[in-house]
């Protein structure tokens, strides 16, 4: 029992070092802002950034003080102005928030708050939940929010955010690159799991739980789709061409009149910039696609006579191959490349490269059956629907995944963005397929 009480301390104090990091992160994102730009336009797909940055501090207060230490609100009026299961999206910009000042004051208090309560590991749980489940709900929840302000930013157009705190340090992105990696990986039919099993490590609810599930044999690309690809698509009349589009994809393209990828615009010579914050850039022919929907995906696969991976087909060709085993047997793998966590020579994570690097680079991040880069760089849309796996239970926070179930698809994969200590083969991404503000694209399967 000493034991575990030891390990059971040590990840409290893992959890809350990494809270405070990740606070520090929240607030380099929004601290070269001014109050227009904390508030920006009214847009159905961002958050006003000064009520989300609120929001973030109003989360962690009602999971570690709140609920699970009974503590009442340091704001008396916090679920009236933050609670978003509650809090229409559209009325976020007329709340009465705090000012900036009283908002940073409340975060801070917040996380003082709870670094000073956890700083001793308790046997209490809610419902079999302890307390490091709810510290690490509130961590991943941060980190989410977190990517969302910079996709937030990209779709105003804002400047690439600075990280200037100190500790906080964004290295190059790694240069160790091959040629130019083409064709598909050959993934054997068979048996195999699916999801995540439950233990001590914290799992969100809609990977539980694991499962069988049978396939037929498939191809699937190495690489995701790059942006010089998809130009190709754009070039040939991609956008135009009704039989490439679905009904509710043309529909959609018809009602925002879309020609080519959001950020894209073509020079007077013809060729492409892309838009990187407030920076046009060229395209970059072998950077992975970025903004793109899902619609806009499945018209790609169409003209390519491709598709997408189905969500069982992603899990399968990160987590598991060998000529010899490739199935249940030769047992799952954490990350594509094994059970070691991700380092920037895997996997572009954690703001690493301010950015998508070609799709070729970290050959270390090769999955067993030679999928490269299936973690990080860019969300990689599947052509499923988010549902419930088999035996779906609600996690102590409901509104994480059951109401989004049925009208939403399934990403994998992860962005340049998300965090190395969030990310895994099992993890399950969802948004509406009309969504092209987020950092997503897609690789393709053989017909």
């Amino acid at each position: 029992m000493i034991e575990n009480a030891s390990q059971v301390q040590r990840a409290t104090d893992d959890i809350l070092n990494s809270l405070l990091e990740a606070r520090t992160r929240t607030l380099d994102l929004v601290s070269d802002l001014n109050e227009e730009q904390l508030m920006g336009p009214r847009l159905r797909i961002v958050n006003p950034l000064r009520w989300e940055i609120g929001h973030v501090a109003y989360f962690q207060e009602f999971w570690c003080l709140r609920h699970f230490r009974g503590r009442r609100s340091i704001l008396t009026e916090s679920d009236s102005l933050y609670d978003s299961a509650r809090v229409a999206h559209d009325t976020r910009w007329d709340l009465p928030l705090p000012s900036l000042r009283d908002t940073l004051a409340f975060m801070r208090q917040v996380l003082d708050q709870v670094a000073d309560v956890n700083q001793s590991s308790t046997d209490k749980e809610i419902d079999g939940y302890g307390q490091n489940y709810f510290l690490q709900l509130a961590l991943f929840h941060e980190q989410m929010h977190a990517e969302a302000i910079i996709y937030t930013r990209q779709t105003l157009g804002y400047t690439a955010p600075g990280f200037r705190a100190q500790g906080i340090h964004v290295p190059s992105p790694s240069k160790n690159v091959t040629a130019s990696l083409k064709g598909d990986a050959l993934i054997p039919g068979g048996s195999y799991v699916l999801g995540s099993a439950t233990g001590r490590e914290f799992i969100f609810d809609n990977e539980q739980s694991q499962h069988l599930v049978q396939v037929k044999p498939f191809a699937i690309s190495r690489t995701a789709v790059t942006q010089g690809e998809f130009a190709a698509f754009v070039d040939d009349g991609g956008y135009r061409r009704r039989e490439l589009w679905s009904e509710a994809g043309w529909l959609w393209r018809q009602s925002q009149g879309a020609e080519h990828p959001v950020y894209w615009l073509r020079e007077e010579n013809g060729s492409w910039l892309r838009r990187q914050f407030d920076q046009w850039v060229k395209l970059e022919e072998r950077r992975a696609v970025l903004h793109v929907n899902w619609y806009e995906a499945e018209a790609y696969c169409r003209w390519a006579s491709r598709r997408l991976p189905t969500e069982a087909e992603w899990e399968i060709a990160a987590s598991y191959g060998s000529a010899d085993d490739p199935g249940v047997t030769g047992g799952k793998r954490r990350y594509p490349w094994g059970d070691q966590q991700p380092s920037p020579e895997h996997a572009n994570l954690d703001w690493r490269a301010m950015g998508c690097i070609d799709v070729d680079e970290l050959p270390l991040s090769d999955s067993a059956f030679g999928c490269r880069q299936m973690l990080g760089n860019c969300w990689e849309w599947t052509s499923t629907d988010f549902f419930a796996y088999p035996g779906f239970k609600p996690g102590p926070y409901k509104e994480y995944s059951e109401p989004w179930f049925g009208d939403h698809k399934s990403l994998r994969g992860g962005c340049w963005v998300t965090r190395s200590s969030m990310i895994r083969n099992a993890y399950r991404n969802f948004y509406t397929p009309d969504r092209r503000d987020v950092w997503a694209g897609f690789r393709t399967c053989a017909l």
